[in-house]
């Protein structure tokens, strides 16, 4: 079987008919019998839906016609299970989840309860049956889908891949900690209704200093661990995709790091992403920090740890919600090029003025029998400057510099890249 992936599509506005870009890019994905996006906007016409108390950054949102002029690159599988998915509250999630499914793009990773979020969701093809299971670890807590009961509806939501983390000390500052939680007071709530039985005891070699858990270990460090439960009903996804499908591809939105660089691929997400191979996956695609990150090949399957952006459009928001504003110390009685431009240090940081986001590849990859076979990266650029039309919109990349950066973070995963004369990147393991 044939696959193509691209990474977070941020997209804001129509793309105009002509855009050079899709015919450069076009023949490029339709190679994959599967193609696949992650969708990063919600759907939804002006005043539609309320916007949330929280978003996940900007807050987005586009009206649903975008899905045609995406699919003209030739996508068929999506998910916009990622931070922004409730950035217009329940009812946005739910139009962005309705406008998705009569598109035809086959979708996982939300729904209507748990259980309809966690499922694969199948795309049948001339070559093969592909399953597609969507979780993210970037989240608020209300956006997580709930299960469905036996006399109460279910909560729409996202397959949340919860995070625990923890920081591990020596019995000396885990002593300190101690004193100085109980000098501030900071636990006094949480000791009460310890007490009372809502909570469960903290072991002896643990302590907690408000929203933080130390624990003692064997050197001072910040961990980071992905949910046993959440792990466990992933696997019981790829279990069920097994009878159903011939390739089984994970889709990980996931925004953190325990490291000092962006590019780093953090330590639990090699730790999930090898364990879903181990459980029988044979592909599963990063998203969400904008930019990429390493490539490795682990058991004869791809790992892409971030495959950064195809499209960032976040100066392109036409309206903004009164919350968007009060961040700012602003009202909606300015205008969004104002807030825009504050939030931004009048348009000198942020994702739109960083040029590691507008650089991208997007793999091909072929397999037999599950197992990897060739794989090659076609790098492409966003339009950083220029035409208000093209700004954030993706073509072939000119300038093939930052595929030595890729190469060089991916080397310590067992990957070698070779750039060929057509511009693609081959790729060897």
């Amino acid at each position: 079987m044939k696959f193509t992936a691209a990474g977070d599509a941020i997209i804001q506005q129509r793309i105009y008919e002509g855009f050079e870009g899709v015919k450069e890019l076009a023949p490029f994905i339709l190679q994959g019998d599967a193609r696949f996006f992650n969708l990063e906007t919600t759907l939804n016409y002006e005043g539609e839906c309320c916007a949330s108390q929280f978003s996940g950054g900007t807050y987005i949102r586009t009206n649903p016609e975008v899905l045609v002029d995406l699919k003209k690159f030739g996508f068929n599988m999506t998910s916009f299970n990622n931070n922004h998915a409730f950035d217009f509250s329940y009812e946005g999630f739910m139009q962005t989840l309705e406008y998705v499914q009569k598109s035809g793009l086959v979708q996982s990773g939300v729904g209507r309860n748990l259980d309809e979020a966690s499922a694969p969701k199948y795309l049948d093809t001339p070559s093969g049956r592909v399953a597609l299971i969507a979780v993210n670890t970037s989240f608020e807590p209300c956006m997580m889908a709930g299960v469905q009961g036996r006399r109460t509806k279910g909560r729409a939501g996202i397959n949340g891949l919860r995070l625990e983390k923890t920081i591990t000390v020596n019995k000396e500052e885990l002593a300190f900690i101690r004193k100085l939680a109980h000098d501030t007071g900071i636990n006094a709530y949480d000791e009460i209704i310890r007490k009372e039985g809502y909570l469960p005891p903290l072991p002896d070699d643990q302590a907690e200093f408000g929203d933080l858990r130390f624990k003692v270990g064997e050197e001072t460090k910040y961990w980071i661990s992905t949910h046993e439960q959440d792990v466990k009903r992933v696997e019981k996804a790829i279990f069920e995709a097994k009878l159903q499908a011939d390739y089984i591809m994970v889709s990980i939105h996931t925004h953190e790091m325990d490291g000092s660089a962006k590019e780093e691929a953090p330590a639990f997400l090699q730790t999930f992403a090898r364990r879903c191979i181990d459980m029988g996956a044979n592909a599963v695609v990063g998203h969400g920090p904008h930019l990429l990150r390493p490539i490795e090949v682990y058991k004869e399957c791809p790992i892409f740890y971030s495959l950064g952006d195809f499209i960032l459009q976040l100066y392109s928001v036409e309206f903004a919600p009164e919350d968007f504003y009060r961040k700012q110390g602003m009202t909606s009685d300015n205008t969004v090029h104002e807030l825009l431009k504050k939030r931004s240090n009048d348009f000198t940081r942020g994702l739109m003025e960083d040029k590691r986001m507008f650089q991208s590849v997007i793999p091909y990859w072929e397999t037999e029998n599950g197992k990897l076979t060739k794989l090659t990266l076609l790098p492409i650029e966003l339009a950083m400057k220029g035409n208000k039309s093209n700004v954030g919109l993706p073509r072939k990349a000119t300038d093939l510099s930052f595929v030595e950066k890729l190469a060089d973070i991916s080397k310590p995963f067992g990957v070698d890249m070779t750039v060929e004369p057509d511009g693609t990147v081959s790729c060897a393991w």
